[in-house]
């Protein structure tokens, strides 16, 4: 699903500070003074959703798509991105498995040691992911370097027990970013024999609670949620990204999956209190990088560019 350019325009006019496409945060920053840059910081965000096994680049065969994507290219297009910004998080937001071949015949290892080489920080839990099984979820992830985030899978009764958690705070150059995962109803979408006796929360109130606590309890300056729920759905009573942040608050920016909707930047939503919540999500197969600059202000953020970066 495609979603019009003016979502940018939309982006940066919000937010209140126009940023050029491309330009990094230490850009965005520079003033006079060692006070000044003392009490000012930036982070940069980095993110992929549904992945879905897509190690090489589509093949050159003609298709829309032909050429893109490919973790190799990522790898290059990622460390270009950190050699650039001081303070930067990766995250992914599921549907890491299934898709391509790697998957039928080494279910999930190739694709979580790749995510663990390019470093990234966090990742939550997409319904493909069940789709070797919840032990085969249990071996796979036990490989990553980075935390696998999910908020509201109660996995007590499951062997997944204790092999995810439900957020993770980081501080980058003195802010704190709360992060939370959010997974999508697993019943009707995922094989029972997939995911057994885990218990599905409703992510509303599991989503208000666990922002209240990042923001109240962990005294998070940022708070950004990597949901499956998916962007939007028209006529189905279905708990999306765009009702998530209608109906919370103290959520900062959703990092979207799962509907493989291809946003070239940001959109907002506001939350109960009014406040716009920032919704992204790049598509499917790894063919775009979302990229979110973030600039702070003792603590606050004040300033924010974004965009979709094609892996090419």
């Amino acid at each position: 699903m495609d979603v019009s350019a003016s979502n940018r325009r939309q982006f940066l006019k919000l937010f209140g500070t126009a940023a050029v496409v491309g330009s990094v945060a230490p850009d965005i920053l520079a003033s006079s003074g060692n006070v000044a840059r003392a009490q000012r910081s930036s982070l940069t965000i980095l993110h992929t959703n549904d992945v879905h096994s897509r190690l090489d680049p589509f093949p050159m065969d003609g298709s829309r798509n032909a050429g893109k994507g490919g973790v190799a290219r990522r790898a290059t297009l990622i460390k270009k991105i950190r050699q650039e910004s001081p303070n930067v998080l990766l995250f992914d937001a599921g549907d890491i498995f299934q898709g391509t071949p790697y998957f039928n015949l080494y279910k999930g290892e190739p694709e979580i040691l790749a995510m663990s080489k390019l470093g990234y920080d966090a990742g939550t839990i997409g319904n493909h992911d069940f789709d070797g099984g919840i032990d085969n979820m249990v071996t796979q992830f036990g490989k990553a370097s980075f935390p696998i985030l999910i908020a509201n899978y109660d996995f007590r009764n499951t062997v997944m027990d204790g092999k995810s958690t439900p957020y993770k705070v980081f501080t980058k150059d003195g802010v704190r970013i709360g992060v939370f995962g959010l997974g999508i109803q697993p019943e009707g979408l995922i094989p029972k024999d997939a995911y057994k006796e885990t218990k599905y929360l409703d992510p509303v109130e599991i989503g208000n609670d666990t922002a209240a606590k990042l923001r109240s309890g962990e005294k998070c300056d940022y708070v950004i949620c990597l949901s499956h729920l998916g962007f939007k759905y028209d006529n189905e009573p279905k708990i999306s990204d765009v009702v998530l942040a209608g109906k919370t608050r103290n959520i900062d920016l959703i990092i979207g999956g799962h509907t493989h909707t291809f946003l070239d930047a940001p959109v907002a939503v506001n939350n109960s209190d009014g406040q716009p919540v920032w919704i992204n999500q790049v598509g499917f197969a790894g063919i775009n990088l979302g990229r979110i600059d973030l600039a702070f202000e003792r603590g606050k953020a004040v300033s924010s560019a974004g965009q979709s970066v094609e892996v090419k």
